[in-house]
């Protein structure tokens, strides 16, 4: 997937040909003055279990392509999806940017304690009205 696929505010923070792929969510403004980094909105995807290091996938291919999403590290905005090839993990992918890119997922929910002002400002920068 390339830049020109993704929606508005995404871009390919890492491109690993045949290999994982990872996507950031407007890393302009995840940068200290007005998000904070770690809460930078990033999906995932790759081979097999997830934080799988490249070089044992490399060895030990799978047939399984997981797409996580996360809103900062130990926050996963969405359940793991799966997918039989890393085509259609990508297409996956991009429909999930796109649903939080237009303020359709209900990311708040994935908040055990609730962040209300950051999330307000957050549905701000994806549009969201808070009502999901």
């Amino acid at each position: 997937m390339t830049e020109r696929d993704l929606p508005e505010g995404w871009t390919v923070w890492n491109d690993e040909p045949g290999g994982r792929q990872v996507l950031a969510y407007r890393p302009d403004v995840f940068d200290t003055e007005q998000f904070p980094p770690a809460c930078l909105p990033t999906l995932y995807v790759a081979a097999g279990a997830p934080n799988r290091p490249a070089a044992e996938t490399e060895l030990n291919p799978t047939e399984v392509w997981r797409v996580e999403f996360f809103l900062e590290p130990e926050v996963e905005a969405t359940n793991p999806r799966t997918f039989d090839t890393r085509e259609e993990a990508l297409e996956g992918a991009r429909d999930l940017a796109d649903e939080f890119a237009r303020g359709v997922l209900d990311y708040r929910g994935a908040y055990q304690v609730p962040r209300d002002e950051y999330l307000d400002e957050l549905d701000e920068l994806t549009g969201d009205d808070g009502e999901s």
